[in-house]
């Protein structure tokens, strides 16, 4: 009987084993599906040989190799960042293992999205014992700040654009309603699918957090990493990460419309509504973003006077670049780690 049992115990876990793997490759499919039919619709008939001329003749990289350095920043900030909340928590990760923690999350993030928020706290716990509970309660936190950052920025960009808005409404005589009536059915369908994406991934993060809340330790090792931030020692300096990471973010961005005929004349308030617009798209789950992004700021740009065809040179090569470069951060942090030493450790919760 006690074999049975056992055999019993044996076959249910491989069964979970086996469900968990099925529901991540349907959860990759998805997202995969999702992404590629999104950049099917946009560039159906597009000519993509073309592109070869554009990066080999009329693009100036040099301001594209300027960019990099802040997409660097971005991710290093953030892990600077991270190893500040968790201090107040007792938790000490060594700065180089926070930081390479950030470049794997977002490169294991092409593959699964979202993936990276549970892979970097798990780098933490297996290379510095770092609880998961409260690295992931911190990483909460963060999402939280960062939320509110990107908001105050959504309404600080609208009023300051506002009148560039009403006089192109005026001038040239358009209203909301003939202008959403150009939008195509297929348009009208990409934004509710990717609404119904965001609502998806919405669902699944609060399905992953509760199975945590239903351990009371787990529980309150996130609550102990959420409000973690109230404890930061150095408070100027954690702001000025907090501001850095938004900053760098823009200016990876915004150098890369001086590299295209098409977009250097822009300017800035250009940049920061697209910007603001790619950084709500990419909250839809998809590889880094790929359709969703690329749909919402060629819309934009087209709304400032960028022909169609060179919205869509700019954000292909530009979301491809800098997602190279995240996937090449990525394999850089997880061989840097492979070459850190594991500290030991009592088992931690």
């Amino acid at each position: 009987m006690e074999k049975v049992s056992h055999l019993f115990f044996i076959i249910l876990r491989i069964e979970m084993e086996m469900k968990k793997k099925i529901n991540t490759l349907l959860q990759v499919a998805m997202s995969l599906l999702l992404g590629g039919a999104i950049l099917y619709w946009m560039y159906r008939g597009f000519n993509i040989r073309s592109i070869e001329g554009v990066m080999l003749h009329q693009m100036d990289w040099t301001w594209m190799i300027l960019s990099f350095p802040f997409g660097i920043f971005a991710q290093v900030f953030r892990g600077w960042r991270w190893r500040q909340t968790l201090e107040p928590l007792g938790e000490k990760p060594r700065q180089s293992v926070a930081v390479n923690s950030i470049f794997v999350s977002y490169a294991s993030s092409l593959l699964i999205p979202r993936i990276g928020e549970f892979a970097r706290c798990g780098v933490l716990r297996r290379w510095d014992g770092v609880s998961f509970p409260k690295s992931l309660g911190t990483v909460v936190t963060e999402r939280a700040i960062d939320t509110v950052l990107i908001l105050a920025l959504t309404l600080f960009t609208f009023l300051w654009q506002l009148p560039v808005f009403h006089r192109f409404f005026s001038r040239t005589g358009t209203r909301i309603d003939e202008l959403l009536g150009q939008f195509t059915t297929a348009g009208w369908w990409v934004t509710i699918i990717c609404g119904l994406a965001a609502v998806g991934l919405i669902w699944f993060i609060l399905r992953k957090l509760s199975i945590y809340n239903k351990v009371k330790e787990t529980f309150i090792g996130l609550w102990s990493g959420i409000i973690s931030v109230k404890n930061v020692r150095n408070v100027p300096l954690f702001i000025f990460f907090s501001i850095g990471i938004w900053a760098c973010y823009f200016l990876h961005y915004y150098l890369t419309f001086f590299c295209f005929e098409a977009t250097s004349h822009l300017g800035a308030a250009c940049a920061m509504v697209t910007f603001i617009v790619g950084s709500i798209a990419v909250i839809v789950p998809t590889p880094n973003g790929a359709g969703p992004w690329h749909f919402a700021v060629k819309t934009m740009l087209i709304l400032y006077g960028v022909a169609a065809n060179s919205a869509l040179y700019f954000v292909l090569i530009v979301h491809t670049v800098q997602t190279l470069l995240v996937l090449l951060l990525g394999i850089y942090g997880w061989i840097a780690l492979t070459l850190t030493k594991k500290r030991q450790v009592a088992d931690a919760s």
